[in-house]
């Protein structure tokens, strides 16, 4: 059912507002998609499965249990990307992609370094 004029004139209004008062709020709601949340998780779980592969092969020559706790953070990670993926699912990771080819790899990578410095900023 679609909005009245009196309603989009308000939704408009308070949209005006948002940017007026907290711009940086605004634009990260412009930019997050439904499936920028399960995009990060498989971003973190992949980065948790190498580095349980790299412990995984430092620890086979100390420890057999140490090994096996490293493979548990491999299984768990491996869980995670399937659940992420699986969130995703084929419009998401086309959605993603897209964005990425329209953006340019440089301009993804500096948008992520420009929102950490902002981060950093705001705390001190």
């Amino acid at each position: 059912m679609p909005l009245s004029e009196d309603e989009q004139r308000i939704l408009s209004e308070i949209e005006q507002q948002l940017y007026e008062t907290d711009p940086a709020l605004a634009r990260d709601i412009a930019d997050t998609t439904i499936y920028t949340h399960a995009y990060r998780n498989l971003k973190w779980a992949i980065f948790g499965f190498a580095v349980g592969v790299v412990a995984l092969w430092f620890s086979l020559g100390t420890s057999y249990v140490l090994a096996f706790g490293c493979f548990i953070v491999m299984l768990l990670c491996a869980l995670a990307i399937e659940r992420s993926a699986r969130k995703m699912g084929k419009a998401g990771l086309q959605q993603i992609t897209s964005s990425m080819k329209a953006a340019g790899l440089r301009d993804a990578i500096g948008n992520a370094n420009q929102r950490m410095r902002d981060r950093f900023k705001r705390d001190e």
